[in-house]
């Protein structure tokens, strides 16, 4: 089949394709690259100017492809309702082209849109936490942005996702958390969860060493999304471990680099700090794993039941992050004074990665929900 990824993020798409391709399928992967990320994609769709001019020029580079290479695939998958850098009415006009230009649309519930607010927000969430609720009340996010979840229930872009998820044939979950948000606005037949793809056979693990003489924390973070991702109160409680145990681990920052060069820096790690507000781990966590790396990051008993990680041979290696800076503390104190148990649990997350999130065995589950609802 003929396959085009619409966006990306944090990589996903473009792994995701690598993972197709093994499987046989034509792909194409069109995106902005996750803008400073710069990941790698087949058609660039970077918006290259601020303001009025870049969204002209962006839309009508678009609505030129559209007539030439946007067109007669068989599964077309967008990344988000705004799949491009451009305001919901012009997303809405190409996504409606795609429909009508080519055999199914599908969402790849990658991000935050509007039935993901819904679900943090709704006090009747299984979800004890997350970025803008900390047990039924705002969470850091909320408090300094209001206008962030607010924009996802109000015009313009209330409707718009409302009318893209009215209009597509399916969605596919990255997340734990994107398969129960999704649920409240589709029926079962047309959600699936795919997980986050990581090209293991391209990684080899780094490992780490029987008993490091002094435990590396690395914490790669993104300036404008700590609040969102809890990296603030994660760096703080890092730090006041590191203050405890004078000489026993160290603490590396890296921020905002290109993809590539992020994934080389990652593998100085013994330990790699990714999020606290999530029950799942996303890419970077797993980039990790796949290293053979441990990582503190979501870990929650709801994820691992939902993958089927249960009972005594169950393998769950990730450090689950707390959301209070005392317990980030003292989890931090455990790994620093026990570094005889990291390498173990560096194994043991290769394994888990392997067998629960490699290219191919995310590819698999996406193409099987994609060809289940598939117009004929």
């Amino acid at each position: 089949m003929r396959i085009l990824l619409l966006g990306d993020a944090s990589n996903c798409h473009r792994t995701l394709a690598t993972g197709l391709r093994q499987l046989g399928q034509e792909v194409v992967v069109a995106s902005d690259g996750t803008m400073w990320m710069d990941t790698e994609r087949d058609i660039d769709l970077l918006r290259r100017h601020s303001g009025k001019l870049g969204g002209l020029e962006l839309w009508w580079r678009v609505k030129h492809r559209l007539h030439q290479q946007l067109q007669g695939f068989d599964i077309v998958a967008i990344h988000n309702p705004i799949f491009l850098c451009l305001r919901p009415h012009r997303c809405r006009y190409i996504f409606d082209r795609l429909r009508r230009e080519n055999r199914s649309v599908f969402l790849t519930a990658l991000g935050t849109d509007t039935p993901y607010i819904e679900e943090c927000l709704s006090p009747h969430s299984t979800l004890r936490y997350n970025e803008f609720r900390h047990y039924g009340s705002p969470a850091p996010l909320a408090i300094e942005h209001p206008e962030t979840e607010q924009a996802w229930l109000t015009p313009p872009l209330q409707p718009h996702c409302s009318h893209i998820y009215a209009h597509i044939d399916g969605a596919v979950a990255a997340l734990y958390e994107y398969h129960l948000s999704i649920r409240r606005v589709l029926p079962p037949q047309k959600c699936a969860y795919g997980g986050i793809p990581i090209d293991t056979d391209a990684i080899t693990p780094v490992g780490i060493p029987e008993r490091p003489g002094k435990v590396r924390l690395f914490l790669g973070r993104h300036n404008y999304r700590m609040t969102i991702k809890g990296t603030d109160r994660l760096e703080t409680a890092a730090r006041r471990a590191i203050e405890r145990h004078p000489g026993k681990a160290e603490l590396v920052i890296v921020e905002n680099r290109p993809y590539k060069e992020y994934i080389e820096l990652l593998k100085s790690a013994h330990v790699v700090i990714d999020q606290a507000y999530s029950y799942t781990p996303a890419t970077n966590a797993l980039l990790a794993m796949a290293n053979g790396q441990c990582t503190v990051s979501g870990g929650e008993p709801e994820y691992y039941d939902f993958i089927g990680e249960t009972g005594p041979g169950a393998n769950r290696p990730i450090f689950n992050a707390p959301i209070d800076v005392d317990a980030m503390t003292a989890l931090f104190e455990q790994i620093i004074t026990h570094p005889q148990q990291l390498r173990e649990r560096g194994l043991r997350s290769r394994e888990f990665v392997v067998k629960h999130n490699s290219a191919t065995t995310v590819a698999r589950r996406f193409l099987t929900f994609w060809q289940s609802r598939l117009q004929p």
